[in-house]
């Protein structure tokens, strides 16, 4: 078979690299899918950025450089300096919130960074489309403009934003296209996955997204699973978005309805979420998808694959906007079966930060490694690159052996020489849902992504404590997966992962009887404790062993003196002494394999710090009329800050205060957090309460600046809260 770099061989010089997207090969194992691409001018980024400022050509991608160097105008995409900092995401215990906190934090960014840019924009008479999943501004424009835009300081880079045309596989004959097999396909009894179905465990309540060349809705095997119909009509809003403005293709541009314009998008989810009677086509049939279209007619670019990212981590409604997206109808999973290549105008960090903001927001993304095997360091193209996308090479279906034309590692792109792929699963002779209402088999790395994503779906639906836990679930899929041994690619017999299989070939059922056994940690409560040790931390998890020896847990690898298991789901562990700093949190059953919630409770920082007692005092009561420290009562989801240092003999440059928390007349069952202003919300509550009841709990809460206290009222009502404080840490 012809590789990508084959090709690329056989092309002049001067035509820029432009391989195929869409990780697919067609019937027969043969690759599919040549590149057509006009050259740019054939200069050389030396000789275009010669008369231009320095530190401006430093910033600009040579493709925009060559593009603009005759006085035309071209697509590119402008990355602003600031981004958002996501890193307190993990401290929510629930996706839902770590969503809203990573979008939240994101708009705040975007909008805040690119006023300036945009009002520049405005006066220069330049379209664009601003986005805030990356803070970027895609535009088009002459030399001019991105010399200017490139010497901005609050400009990081500007980047190509092209589109390329492929030749796209074509479907198979008629009579194979059109047939009906009520079966189980293999790859899908491969994985295992009817044994999962077995246990009555099908992916319901999980929602998969799949952004591609879009997808035929009506088909029969998918229509009954997409989100948006109810069994008699459709509901396009929040469930999907067409990313191409500009069409001649058959499905225009901005579709208001689901719409494939070539036939990879119905295929790929259909091997997630596909089932019509009998024909067992997908891996999740209980599950719901969604869609978005980053491609015309398999053209795709850095912009439109970046505008379903954004749809995904907070969907809005067909015709709306972004800033009309609620992060609540986020899917759990998306698949990627697609690259972006440097022909389309991807440099290596492009994509990142996009997939870098749905992880954060507990949502798992799978990604096709590429066809560009069988030579190493052939994943090479975003978002297969990163190290936050689930990348999934594939098998020869029925074996364990890797498809010829299987990507593999290590990353060379960014210079990080990361291991991919993550897992290998079926991706040849697929048969699934194609646009008409048939069926087809295709082969590709395309075709293996699919699998692991709605081996996600099953992992998720039946073991609900993983939901958002994505580092968790990636380390289940890899334990359980089967080992493939090999030596190639620089891999080492025996060690996994590989340059090759990753951690081995997936095997949803091994996975999902590990997470039904192995302790899950899901949020951890306070977020800090003395330095010297000795703070008892309510761990809140599942399966936690109830028996007369409990689980261990390690602060830092240091294990806790006492451990006190409440509940199956419940338990107290007391730190032990560690030096100042975040710590991985490890729980072990006995007898079983550990947990792991990485930098999860943090030591405070100085080890002189040391506690100091006060007379019990009431530091804040919202029943109180006045006063920075009394009312309004806190509303529903509200939460406010209070300056406790200053009061009750709290100085303000403490670090920390030892307090009870009261929950009184409440409206509706919740819960109420303690937590430092400066930081996100951790996710375990240290007060929970039933309407009309008053409830309390004692914890360590840690300052913000001038110490403030903030407090989280995490109910559907309003509540009143009141902090008494005993002591504090300086």
């Amino acid at each position: 078979m012809t590789s990508r770099f084959d090709r690329r061989e056989e092309a002049k010089e001067s035509v820029r690299r432009a391989g195929p997207r869409l990780g697919l090969l067609g019937p027969g194992g043969l690759l599919a899918l040549a590149a057509v691409l006009v050259a740019a001018p054939a200069a050389s980024s030396d000789a275009l950025s010669r008369d231009l400022p320095a530190a401006a050509a430093a910033k600009i991608a040579p493709w925009v450089l060559a593009a603009t160097e005759q006085g035309g105008e071209a697509p590119v995409l402008v990355l602003l300096e600031a981004q958002a900092d996501l890193s307190k995401a993990s401290a929510f215990g629930t996706k839902e919130k770590r969503g809203r906190f990573v979008t939240e934090a994101l708009r705040k960014t975007a909008g805040e960074s690119q006023a300036p840019l945009l009002a520049r924009l405005a006066q220069l008479g330049v379209p664009h489309r601003s986005f805030y999943v990356v803070n970027a501004v895609a535009l088009t424009a002459p030399r001019e403009v991105v010399v200017e835009l490139a010497s901005r300081p609050d400009v990081r880079r500007i980047e190509g934003d092209a589109r390329v045309a492929v030749e796209l596989p074509k479907p198979e004959p008629e009579p194979i296209l059109r047939a009906a097999i009520t079966a189980v396909e293999p790859g899908i009894t491969q994985t295992r996955a009817p044994e999962v179905w077995a246990t009555g465990k099908t992916g319901v309540g999980i929602v998969v997204a799949g952004q591609d060349t879009g997808i035929s809705w009506t088909h029969p095997a998918l229509q009954s699973a997409y989100r948006g119909w109810n069994g008699t009509t459709a509901s396009h809003d929040y469930n999907w978005h067409d990313s191409v403005h500009t069409s001649t293709g058959p499905c225009g541009a901005n579709a208001v309805a689901p719409c494939d314009d070539n036939q990879h998008g119905t295929h790929t989810i259909g091997t997630v979420a596909g089932l019509s009677g009998a024909n067992q086509i997908g891996m999740a049939p209980g599950a719901k998808w969604i869609g978005c279209r980053n491609m015309d007619g398999g053209n795709g670019t850095p912009s439109t694959y970046l505008e379903c990212f954004e749809f995904f981590l907070a969907p809005y409604p067909v015709g709306g906007n972004p800033a009309e997206g609620d992060p609540a109808k986020a899917p759990h999973v998306t698949n990627n079966s697609w690259g972006c290549p440097a022909s389309e105008g991807c440099a290596a960090d492009s994509l990142r930060l996009a997939v870098a903001a749905q992880r954060a927001a507990g949502i798992f993304t799978s990604v096709s490694a590429g066809n560009s095997g069988s030579g190493c360091s052939t994943v090479s193209d975003p978002p297969a690159i990163y190290a936050d996308s689930w990348v999934v090479g594939a098998l020869s279906t029925g074996t364990t052996s890797i498809a010829s034309f299987s990507s593999r590692g290590p990353v060379t792109l960014d210079g990080s020489g990361r291991t991919k792929p993550d897992i290998a699963a079926p991706g040849t002779s697929t048969r699934s849902s194609l646009p008409g209402g048939g069926y087809g088999s295709l082969s590709g790395t395309s075709m293996a992504s699919p699998h692991v994503a709605g081996a996600v779906a099953l992992l998720w639906s039946a073991q609900p404590a993983l939901i958002g836990q994505v580092a968790q679930t990636e380390r289940i899929l890899g334990d359980s997966a089967i080992l493939i041994s090999t030596t190639s690619c620089g891999s080492t017999a025996g060690v996994r992962p590989n340059n090759v299989y990753g951690w081995g070939s997936l095997d949803v059922k091994a996975a999902v009887d590990l997470a039904l056994v192995r302790p899950i940690v899901v949020s951890l409560s306070p977020a800090t404790g003395p330095g010297t040790g000795g703070t008892a931390v309510t761990i809140i998890g599942t399966n936690f062993s109830t028996g007369a020896t409990p689980p261990t847990v390690l602060f830092g690898g240091v294990a806790s003196p006492s451990v006190v298991v409440n509940t199956s789901w419940s338990l107290v562990a007391v730190t032990p002494p560690h030096a100042a700093g975040a710590v991985d949190v490890t729980v072990t059953n006995p007898g079983g394999t550990p947990g792991t919630l990485g930098a999860s409770y943090s030591y405070l920082a100085s080890a002189a710090t040391s506690f100091h007692t006060v007379v019990p005092c009431r530091a804040v009561d919202t029943r109180w009329t006045d006063g920075p420290n009394g009312g309004p009562i806190l509303a529903a989801g509200q939460a406010r800050s209070f300056p406790v240092g200053g009061t009750c003999g709290i100085p303000t440059d403490a670090v920390a205060v030892a307090v009870n928390l009261t929950a009184a007349g409440s409206e509706a069952s919740g819960s109420l957090t303690v937590y430092s202003p400066g930081g996100a919300v951790p996710a375990a509550a240290t007060t929970q309460f039933l309407p009309g009841r008053t409830r309390a709990n004692w914890t360590f809460a840690q300052l913000g600046s001038g110490g403030s206290l903030g407090v989280s009222n995490g109910s559907a009502g309003s509540t009143h809260a009141l902090i008494d404080v005993s002591g504090y840490f300086k």
